[in-house]
């Protein structure tokens, strides 16, 4: 017992340090990305209407990352290196990408070799022993892989990617404690991920300071990705998929879509739910508070999974339909 409290009162401490250094380096990062005209420029698609500083993610991971250092040196399992390792690759390819551009082969093939490097860096079977081994992987791979693209996706309005890491964070480090389940460090390592956004939230709540850009997004998803990886791989599968549904729905069905009308779905475009809902006033804050209230209401749905994961499953598709019912209202909003 004396051991666990030590290890939560570390794990505090790192949080606190995360969330201050996050909200420090994000402010000088952003006049750094200023001085030098790293911008993101409205165009058509664009959900905002003047230039602003792209790169969050120079601030946000590396301070990430350092706090899960700090945790895993504490006593989580080394394992966490390697995903560590994995994501700051991903950091650094998603830079080259913002400043300069990168073919979309390329940054695809590159996300597909991170997360078959991390698959690595799971304990044990995500299906539960539901499917071989050999097919348990790929359908892994195949999952992380659309939740680190979706990630990206759904980075389009201001605040909404720091709302969505905060919910499933929360939602994680909550549903390994109830399930008494925190030995590993999940807990820990989820709730830096919330301490971080919560830090980047400051300047990225509309109107934005400052965007996260590819070096953000793409290495955030992956480590999101992970810890919900982890969760199933405990048997929470069903806290798993509830925590980031309104994320997987909104940007699953938006590709369906698009691919059933004949789109270019690699094309950039403003087709998203949450996207429309800012048809009416622009008002990013409005439609970025609909999504945290559906993300909140989606925690309770996963705590209740713990317990009765069906009944939990129900309420969480109940909780993103209305949702994205919601949204939809709002799209259409005289």
């Amino acid at each position: 017992m004396l051991a666990y409290h030590r290890r939560m009162g570390w794990a505090a401490a790192v949080a606190v340090a995360v969330l201050a250094a996050t909200l420090v380096l994000t402010g000088a990062v952003r006049r750094w990305l200023g001085a030098r005209a790293i911008l993101d420029r409205p165009v058509e698609r664009s959900s905002h209407s003047v230039p602003v500083p792209r790169g969050g993610g120079l601030a946000i991971i590396p301070v990430l990352l350092g706090g899960w250092g700090a945790i895993a040196a504490a006593g989580a399992p080394t394992r966490v290196l390697i995903v560590m390792a994995v994501a700051a690759a991903l950091a650094a390819l998603s830079w080259r990408d913002d400043i300069g551009g990168l073919p979309v082969p390329i940054r695809l093939l590159a996300h597909a070799a991170a997360v078959g490097v991390g698959l690595a860096a799971l304990p044990g079977p995500i299906f539960q022993g539901a499917l071989p081994i050999a097919l348990d992987r790929a359908a892994t791979w195949l999952m992380w892989l659309w939740f680190v693209e979706l990630y990206n996706f759904m980075d389009g309005i201001d605040g909404i990617t720091a709302v969505e890491t905060i919910a499933i964070g929360t939602g994680v480090a909550l549903a390994v404690t109830l399930a008494g389940a925190t030995g590993d460090g999940t807990a820990s390592l989820a709730v830096a991920a919330v301490a971080a956004a919560l830090g980047f939230l400051r300047w990225n709540w509309h109107p934005a300071q400052i965007f996260l850009g590819d070096v953000g997004s793409v290495p955030l998803g992956y480590l999101i990705g992970w810890l919900l990886l982890l969760l199933a791989a405990k048997g929470l599968w069903a806290p798993a998929l509830i925590l980031p549904l309104y994320y997987l729905a909104d940007a699953s069905l938006t590709l369906l879509r698009r691919a059933l009308s004949g789109e270019r779905i690699w094309r950039a475009h403003r087709a998203h739910f949450y996207q429309r809902a800012l048809a009416p006033d622009g008002d990013h804050a409005a439609v970025s508070c609909l999504v945290l209230a559906g993300d909140a209401a989606l925690i309770a749905a996963a705590l209740i999974a713990v317990r009765w994961p069906a009944p939990g499953l129900v309420l969480g598709v109940v909780v993103t339909a209305a949702l994205l019912w919601r949204l939809e209202q709002r799209a259409h909003r005289a």
